[in-house]
């Protein structure tokens, strides 16, 4: 009978030493995927054959671990004992994230800047004013651009954004946004572009009579979805707003919530599709769960999804409060209310189309 390797694919009789070579050169990148979300992965090992399991509930006995695949089928991924393995000081490194002691990414929120910030959340190409001055200027300052402060966002500026992002491994648009920014020290507060709606009524739930969180709010009463934002069924992620709507196929939003996106650039815009689902995944140093994991995003060092508040596996607790919701703490993936966590699961199957603006 075969079994299922740690890329969620099925190794193949008469091929198990080159499945087992491909499942060792994953084992950085997978490593990684907890580091970013604050996670930790059990490497289990049975005939050989190195798979990955995913973690029981806090409290749960040991259960064999399982993976959603395309067919929202679920399969068997590990059994046997297990061992954890910390990733390396490399890999931690390369996810762009301190590692805290419960295994939570950990850091300073990135500062702006000390003298000119720009306004508009995009600054590009044909821009002009003063915006297009503070890019320049720090652009200038970077050592990426010698060409006049003229408020004109023209070739030589979208080549030097270009030059910068690509030698800081940001995605290359040639866009002034929020990594950019930030790295020039010009964007504004973080908070600036959030938006708290009230609480909603105790037992208040959305279009689809799903229990609405604290920081949730039914599609009618919803902020205004962003411009460009898609069609058609998906998840629309505003990291400015750090806002979440989901919009059903006839284009009704449905239901609005804050999260915790990344502190640090590893959050990548542009169209992106679920591709992978775990009821729980724990972090990389076994202190921490992740329930409902919903990952839409392969990065070079990794994925990235939504998933319910970290809770400490010592305690129960929770690393944060739905009233932090809003702000961007974690290492890479999208954190949510529980309430949120639990709407996001049976919403995004695999293949739902998630929007990261």
């Amino acid at each position: 009978m075969a079994s299922v390797n740690d890329r969620g694919g099925y190794l193949r009789p008469g091929h198990a030493a080159a499945d087992r070579q491909i499942s060792r050169r994953t084992l950085v990148s997978v490593l990684t995927v907890a580091v970013l979300c604050g996670g930790v992965i059990a490497y289990a090992q049975r005939d050989s054959n190195h798979t990955v399991s995913t973690a029981t509930a806090p409290g749960a006995a040991p259960t064999v671990g399982s993976a959603v695949g395309p067919d929202n089928s679920t399969s068997a991924i590990g059994v046997g004992p297990t061992t954890t393995i910390a990733p390396t000081a490399s890999v931690v490194a390369a996810a762009g994230a301190a590692v805290d002691s419960q295994g939570d990414a950990v850091g300073a929120e990135p500062t702006s800047a000390t003298g000119c910030v720009v306004v508009a959340t995009k600054v590009r190409l044909g821009d002009t004013g003063a915006d297009v001055n503070c890019v320049q200027s720090g652009l200038t300052k970077a050592g990426y651009y010698v060409g006049p402060i003229s408020g004109t966002y023209d070739s030589s500026t979208e080549q030097a954004v270009r030059k910068l992002q690509t030698d800081k491994n940001m995605f290359v648009d040639g866009v002034v946004g929020r990594e950019t920014g930030l790295f020039l020290k010009v964007w504004p507060a973080e908070t600036l572009h959030v938006v708290h709606t009230p609480p909603p009524p105790a037992g208040a739930v959305d279009l689809l009579g799903y229990k609405l969180s604290d920081v949730s709010v039914s599609g009618p009463q919803a902020p205004p979805l962003p411009p460009n934002s898609g069609s058609g069924k998906r998840l629309v992620y505003d990291r400015d707003q750090q806002r979440v709507w989901a919009v059903s196929a006839d284009e009704v939003v449905i239901r609005s919530w804050l999260v915790s996106g990344s502190q640090y650039p590893n959050e990548h815009p542009g169209v992106h599709k679920v591709f992978s689902r775990s009821p729980v995944s724990t972090a990389w140093n076994g202190k921490a769960y992740l329930n409902k994991m919903v990952r839409y995003d392969r990065t070079p060092i990794g994925a990235i999804g939504f998933h319910a508040l970290p809770i400490h596996v010592a305690d129960g607790t929770a690393y944060q409060t739905d009233a932090q919701l809003g702000q961007r703490l974690s290492g890479g993936c999208t954190r949510q209310a529980n309430l949120d966590a639990a709407f996001t699961w049976d919403f995004a199957q695999v293949g739902t189309t998630v929007i990261v603006i």
